[in-house]
Parts: structure tokens; sequence; C-alpha cells
């Protein structure tokens, strides 16, 4: 093939692995990058903020299970995205971010954004490197990729100097890693045998099973597997995390608004790829009680045993440890069981009948929540990007299959909504993609409605507006009795600045207008804004039976 300069070699290491679309804003220290994705045939997306870019990244990576990369450029490009590759790190999604620097030859002498950019990374990547050589630059994304995806997924950040990349390489002397097979292994790992026995035991003593999967089962592509064992051992199955809508809301096993119920009452628990962390009280009492006993699985051993000790521990793959453990477990009964967890999954319902339909002016958060329920269809993806009203979200919308509903994961990160969403639309062109945005959330990265207009991804974003950081608001006045920091304008039109960045918008006053709203927002063709102005005074119950 003769010279070529480093960006393109880094964009011939893309395409080998298969990437289809890189995000990013514009920055003089990638150029070189830019220009080899136009050779190799890979889409550019810029976004308004490098913050999106990465977000973007890690939302392709939720709904294709394949690595997303963003290009930031160097010095201040490199910070903005800093907080979207420690989410991607706590979420453990696979994710490779390439940062540009100052010239080799001008470190330490005051380039241009020269800073040190590896140790801001190292403590929030699974492995970080600066490239120093032309020659190696199709061999360290090649490692990239390795690193990323050994064992649990999670971000890799690669340092890649202007110079660096502008230089030219003789591909014909350039030693070829070759395909992705001969140098990252692809296998899965099998879990300990002695383990799977020994959790087969407890499962056949067993009398008050529950199962609680997380985002694992999406990663592993482990939906029927879970299927199967819960089917098996006759187990009420609750989910959180990607791993919602690996059993779809009509399942007989399937539960949600029991959750805290079941989970006090089990005796033996099943924590299939989700951690013992805030989402489940740290695995404590009392909604994880002291005497029951605990089977753990995860990809890797590191969070296994964390805040609560596991009385069985399965290291590898997921869906093959849930295969071997159905095909080791007798067919089991529970009926009495069952019966219970459905009694109380159903007054669980019936205490949120009122406010599900509730008429009430300003909007209850429960009813725009039930009226979003009731409007997706099963190819709908649903990205949650708030903090009550998420909650509120993840309490009442289910969906039909894995990967169509995406939170920030354990880090909470608001303004994660507008880059997964534009990363799901470029996946699923042609289908419905709807943010459940808080109006706090909505400015972190509204700006990002541009970039949708401009590269034409009909996104709708559904705001609940009252007017406040409400996961804040509300605690504050409960515990000192007023508010700081904590509020919004009250009625903010963020349907006019959509609607001014050359998108579609309305504001919701009243429940009956949500659904109309929605229609008209989907049918435009547009990004588009329905902002439904909600009843400032209605908090979400905080507890450990929360599980976004």
């Amino acid at each position: 093939m003769g010279l070529i300069h480093g960006g393109w070699l880094v964009a011939r290491a893309l395409k080998r692995e298969g990437v289809e679309v890189v995000f990013t804003l514009s920055g003089g220290h990638i150029a070189g990058i830019y220009d080899g994705c136009i050779r190799e045939g890979i889409r550019v997306v810029d976004t308004r903020h490098e913050q999106a870019a990465v977000h973007a990244a890690e939302g392709w990576a939720k709904v294709t299970r394949k690595p997303g990369v963003a290009l930031l450029t160097a010095g201040p490009g490199v910070t903005d995205g800093v907080t979207g590759v420690a989410n991607a790190y706590l979420a453990g999604s696979p994710l490779l971010v390439i940062g540009g620097a100052a010239p080799l030859g001008l470190w330490d002498r005051g380039a241009l954004q020269e800073m040190n950019q590896l140790d801001l990374l190292r403590p929030i990547t699974k492995w970080a490197r600066t490239v120093h050589e032309t020659t190696r630059l199709g061999e360290y994304t090649a490692a990239a990729f390795r690193q990323m995806l050994n064992g649990k997924p999670g971000p890799v950040f690669l340092e890649m100097p202007m110079d660096i990349l502008n230089n030219f390489a003789d591909t014909d002397t350039l030693s070829d890693p070759g395909e992705p097979a001969s140098y990252r292994a692809g296998g899965r790992t099998a879990p300990d045998p002695t383990s799977v026995e020994r959790a087969a035991v407890l499962l056949e003593k067993a009398r008050r099973p529950v199962i609680m999967a997380g985002t694992a089962v999406w990663w592993c592509e482990a939906a029927v597997e879970l299927r199967q064992l819960a089917e098996r051992i006759q187990a009420p199955v609750f989910l959180n995390g990607a791993g919602r809508g690996s059993l779809p809301p009509t399942h007989q096993l399937f539960f949600s608004a029991a959750r805290r119920k079941a989970l006090e009452q089990a005796d033996t628990i099943l924590a299939i790829g989700t951690r013992m962390d805030f989402r489940l009280n740290h695995g404590q009492p009392p909604l994880i009680p002291t005497s029951a006993q605990l089977i753990w699985f995860d990809l890797a051993g590191e969070d296994i045993g964390v805040n609560r000790g596991a009385a069985v521990g399965l290291v590898g793959d997921v869906g093959l440890a849930m295969r071997q453990l159905t095909a080791a477990t007798k067919q089991l009964q529970h009926d009495e069981w069952l019966t219970h967890v459905r009694n109380e999954e159903q007054k669980g319902q019936e205490r949120a009948n009122a406010a599900l339909n509730s008429e009430a002016v300003p909007i209850h958060p429960m009813r725009l929540c039930r009226e979003i329920r009731d409007f997706i269809d099963a190819e709908t993806t649903v990205i949650g990007d708030g903090g009550d009203i998420v909650s509120y979200g993840a309490r009442v919308i289910n969906v039909e299959h894995p990967g169509y509903w995406l939170d920030s994961g354990p880090l909470g990160c608001l303004g994660t909504g507008t880059g997964f969403a534009m990363a799901a639309q470029l996946a699923r062109p042609g289908k419905r993609v709807l943010i459940l945005h808080g109006d706090g959330a909505f400015g972190l990265n509204g700006m990002e409605f541009e970039s949708m207009v401009r590269q034409k991804l009909p996104i709708v974003s559904v705001i609940g507006n009252d007017g406040a950081w409400g996961q804040i608001k509300h605690p504050q006045k409960a515990i000192v009795g007023h508010t700081t920091a904590a509020e919004l304008a009250p009625g903010i039109r963020y349907d006019k600045m959509v609607e001014a960045l050359g998108g579609y918008g309305e504001l919701v006053e009243r429940p009956a207008e949500i659904r109309p709203a929605l229609e008209r927002a989907f049918a435009s063709g547009l990004p588009a804004c329905v902002n439904v102005l909600l009843d400032p005074n209605k908090p979400y119950g905080r507890s450990t039976s929360v599980a976004v």
C-alpha cells in the first residue's frame, strides 16, 4: 500500500475491529484520524461537548455489545471527556477513548494544550498508554481492544501525540497484527464445576429463592439462559441495569413491584451479574436478610464478596454458568412462594393505581410514566436520564428486550441521555428512541439537540419538569427544613429551545395532553422535546427498593 499517515493507520485498525462509527468534537490534534476514518468508511459523528461524545460511545456499546470509540482532542478535549470515561468505568462498558496530545517534540516546552493526561485517566480505565512511534499505532490500537474486552469489560485510553499521528509509515514494512481473533481470545470462561455443584445443592434446599439479574446478563447475551434457569428452579425474577428486558414483562416469573418484599423474605438469592451496591442496600438487612444464602455470578471475581459474603461464587461467563447450573439442578417447584410473591406484586400495583391514573394538575410523575409505558412499542429504546423522574420511570416502564432500557449505571451520572440516545438511533435507524429526562439532567447536554438536528436523528426527549433538582430538594427540606442550590426556574420552556435548534417542541400541562403530544413529536420526524410540567411536591419515596 505504500506510505500512509498515522491517523490512517489508526482508522485501519478500527476498521479491522468492525468499528462503524466514532464520536468526537472537532479537534486539530486528531484531524489525522478523521481523515483515516473517511478513507476507511467509518462514520464520524460530532457532538457539542466531549462529555456527550464519550457518553455516545458508551451508548453504542450498550445497544450493540460492540466497543464504542470516542476521539478527543488534547487538553480540555480530554478533560471534558473524563466524566464519560468514569461513567463507563463504573458501568463496566467496553470503550476506547483516543486522546490527542501535543507533539512529542514539544513536550515540556509549553506546547498548546500540553498536560499530563495519562495520570488523569489511569484511575478510571482498565489500561492507559501513550504511543511514541507512528509504526506502532496499529499495534497499540489492537492491544487496546484486547485489554478492554478481556474478562470484565471496561474503558481504555490511548494517548496519540499530534506528530505521531501526522507522520508517515511504509505499510510494506509494518508488522501486521492480523485479524482480531489472532491477538485476543474470544472464548467464554466457564465457572469452577465444583462451585456449580455446590450452588445446585443450595438451590434444591431452597424454599424461597429469588433471582436478581443485572448488567452482565446483557453483555453475555444470556437472556435465554436466564429464562431457562428461572423456569427450572421456579424462582421470581427481578431485573436492574442493562439486565432489564431479559425477561419480557408478560413472563409468569417476571416481577417488579414486589421486589422489596421478595428479597426481604428470601432464603436463597441468586445475584446474577449485579453488584451488592446502593441499589441493593449494599447487601445488608433489611433488604438482604443476614440468613439468606447468596449464590453470586459475575464475569470477574473482583465484585463477588463486596459488602456481602457469598455462599457460592461463580466466576466467568454468566450465560455459561446459568446453563451449567440449570443442567445440574433438578426441576423444582415453589408454588406457595410464587403465589405469595404474586400477591405482593398485585398489592404493589394496586397501591400505585391512584397515582398512575391521576388527573391532577400539575401532573403527577407516575401519570407521565404510565403514559410513556402505554405509548412505547416493543422496539422503542427508552433512556433514563434524571433523578426522581427516572426512579418513577424504572418502577413503571418495562421493556420487551434486553438492551432497550439504558440508564447511567452505578455512577448515577446526569447528562448521559442525549449521547446514549444518539448512539441508539444510529444503531437502530427507523426505530423509536425516547429519553425520559429530568429538567436538571436535560440542561447538562441539551445542546446536543443541535447535533441531532444536523445529523437527522429523530430522538424525542420527554422532560419531567418540576422546576428543581428534585432528588436533592426534597431530602434537604425534610432534613434541615429548607433548600439550598436545589431550585430551578419553574416552567422553563425547554421545548422552545429545541425548536430554536431546528427541532420540534410542545409544552404539556394536563394529563390528557401527554399521549397526543408524544404522537405528534414522533410523527414530526425531527428531534423533539415534550416538556411536561410536573407537580413539584411529589418526591420519589427513597428506599432500597429503587433499582434503576
